[in-house]
């Protein structure tokens, strides 16, 4: 079963006839914290799908079980949806020994979710943005007992801290930013943003119900007693007893460092508890020409942050956009002054035009993303919005990019561009020292490939599915995946029109698959399948594709 992943982006449904623990936690407006709360799941299903009579011969039941340890889970709510229209159905509580059940069900398809205080709220056999329906009245021998789930619940991890100043006392208000690190199949190169919290007047902080992985923490703060001189005075040199108060806190990372790259990794399983205290300490800030301020961004990982406009900064990593022609400088500022207009690379515009299929017509809420492929200094994601078929990047650095459109909730893959004139095949593009006008051909998705998996003369539930284009350069927009249903069904949707290869992956999930060198060694055991234009109906696959262990 699919869950869009432009939900977490779009905080809205798409195709799929069917919220995602990402949706729900989006409905509550509690992203992070949902799935420490029981009751807020159950009200929400009960309130956003209505229930309706239950009346059949089938049973799914099972035990929801702590994934860290094995132990049963009592008291947890679980709730079953009906995939094909996302009606609630029924919710029961687990029992002592972590036992559920429900019966009397009808033969369909369901979504399965638990949620509990503690930990995060999951469907079965979630990965990210994917979980397995569980199937009820098919007549295909599988791996999957609907009647004997394990549902494997892991906890929530938490970081918690208190930011404290150079005496010790504690420091209120302060931005306290977390970042992740990026997991296979995510693309980036730096920490992605994964919260913002703001201390009390303890100045403590806490975030609570994350996933395992590798975060990073840093504050931004301001010195209450902190004076700031008038900007049209920043050339003025200011008293003796103004100076003293003219500072300013550099972001500061756990642990209680002001340099990025020594910021302290935390490293979380599931369930773990991470105490992070920040210690600041105020330095003179930086007088420079309030006129650069509007130009000037913090760097935090690679993510450029606005500064308040004034003529006092704290030293630290700064992005200075501006100029014309527009020239993009990332730089450690340790002193004051004026600000070199000509400093760093110079940057050009990025400008064009959407086209696509005839007959087609482009969401009118598209935005365009230009990624980096580089590492480079200043080389960060921006993004644009399509006005009556054009977009503009006005300053943009050389290098190697790569463009993606999002329209109405749904990708819509870029498989060609023009620039400057020359057509290539894709979306990635070379920036050089001179401007660029690009010509982005998309081509949305409306085709839909079923099919189900096999392995052992049995039904395979869980495997990870990846529709696989003949052109394997084109693999990170034309993909697409989803997870087998307790009964080895599963639907590719999205589909553009072209051929493909279905492969079935048992345990892939943290498989790099988009690399073509990755995916290429299982082509050879996958089911091909060609995905017609303008085809309304689904394409249903003429064998069960081979499950394949990574």
């Amino acid at each position: 079963m699919r869950a869009s992943r432009m939900i977490r982006r779009f905080g809205c449904l798409t195709r799929a006839p069917y919220p995602s623990p990402r949706f729900l936690r989006k409905r509550v407006g509690l992203l992070y914290s949902i799935g420490s709360n029981a009751f807020g799941l159950l009200l929400l299903l009960m309130t956003a799908f209505p229930a309706r009579p239950q009346s059949g011969s089938y049973r799914i039941a099972g035990t929801v079980v702590n994934a860290t340890d094995g132990t049963p889970v009592p008291h947890a709510t679980v709730a079953i949806l009906t995939v094909a229209d996302s009606h609630a159905v029924a919710s029961v509580q687990s029992g002592p020994d972590g036992h559920f059940a429900f019966a009397h069900l009808p033969a369909a398809k369901y979504a399965l979710t638990v949620s509990r205080r503690g930990f995060l709220t999951a469907f079965y056999d979630d990965h990210g943005d994917y979980s397995t329906s569980i199937v009820t009245g098919s007549r295909n021998p599988s791996n999957v007992d609907p009647a004997d789930l394990v549902f494997r619940l892991a906890p929530g991890a938490v970081i918690r801290g208190v930011v404290t100043d150079d005496g010790g006392d504690p420091v209120a208000g302060a931005n306290v930013r977390l970042y992740r690190k990026l997991q296979t199949g995510e693309s980036g190169s730096d920490p992605a943003g994964a919260g913002l919290e703001i201390t009390d007047d303890a100045g403590a902080y806490e975030f609570s119900g994350l996933d395992a992985g590798t975060y990073f923490v840093a504050i931004e703060a301001k010195p209450w007693y902190a004076m700031r001189p008038a900007a049209n005075a920043s050339h003025a040199e200011p008293s003796a007893e103004a100076a003293a108060l003219d500072v300013a806190y550099p972001v500061t990372y756990f642990d209680s460092t002001t340099d990025e790259a020594s910021a302290t990794p935390m490293v979380l399983a599931a369930g773990d508890r991470q105490q992070a205290d920040v210690n600041l300490h105020a330095v003179p800030a930086l007088r420079i020409d309030a006129s650069a301020t509007p130009h000037l961004r913090q760097m935090i990982f690679g993510n450029a942050m606005p500064v308040d406009s004034q003529a006092s900064i704290a030293p630290g990593r700064y992005e200075l956009n501006g100029g014309d022609p527009p020239r993009v400088a990332v730089m450690n500022l340790t002193e004051g002054g004026q600000l070199d207009p000509n400093a760093g690379s110079p940057a050009v515009a990025v400008t064009g035009t959407m086209q696509t299929e005839p007959g087609e017509t482009l969401p009118a809420n598209t935005v365009l993303t230009l990624k980096p492929l580089d590492t480079g200094e200043g080389q960060v994601e921006m993004e644009a919005r399509l006005d009556r078929g054009r977009f503009s990047f006005p300053a943009v650095l050389p290098g190697a990019w790569e463009l993606e459109a999002v329209g109405g909730g749904t990708q819509l893959p870029v498989v060609a561009l023009a620039i400057n004139g020359k057509q290539q095949v894709g979306n990635r593009l070379v920036v050089e020292d001179h401007a660029l006008s690009v010509v982005a051909q998309v081509r949305p998705g409306s085709g839909r490939v079923d099919g189900f998996t096999r392995k052992d003369g049995k039904s395979f539930a869980g495997a990870m599915i990846v529709l696989v284009p003949e052109d394997l350069a084109q693999i990170e927009e034309l993909a697409r995946r989803d997870q087998s249903d307790s009964d080895g069904s599963f639907s590719l949707l999205d589909a553009v029109p072209g051929s493909y290869t279905v492969v079935a992956i048992e345990d892939g999930w943290d498989l790099d698959w988009s690399r073509p060198e990755v995916i290429s060694r299982y082509l050879a055991g996958g089911v091909p399948v060609t995905v017609p234009a303008g085809s309304p109906q689904p394409v249903e696959l003429s064998r069960p594709v081979p499950v394949q262990f990574r």
